[in-house]
């Protein structure tokens, strides 16, 4: 199954992006105050958000539970 995925960063703001779905959705925290979850009404996940990209570790990965099932 193919499926497209969008990537954004902002560097000015030091966001990436990352987009399954064009759906409308808003965004909701995880356990992981640099991440966020975009889901649609349905709870659905739309896709995730990282915040301070550039402060991350090198080697160290970055770790967050998302709780929406992916749709496409």
């Amino acid at each position: 199954m193919a499926a497209t995925v969008r990537v954004w960063y902002d560097k000015e703001g030091d966001y990436l992006e990352v987009l399954f779905s064009d759906k409308p959705g808003y965004l909701r925290e995880t356990d992981n105050d640099a991440i966020m979850e975009r889901v649609d009404t349905d709870g659905n996940l739309l896709g995730f958000s990282v915040l301070a990209v550039s402060q991350l570790a090198a080697g160290k990965p970055l770790f967050a539970e998302l709780m929406a099932s992916a749709t496409m």
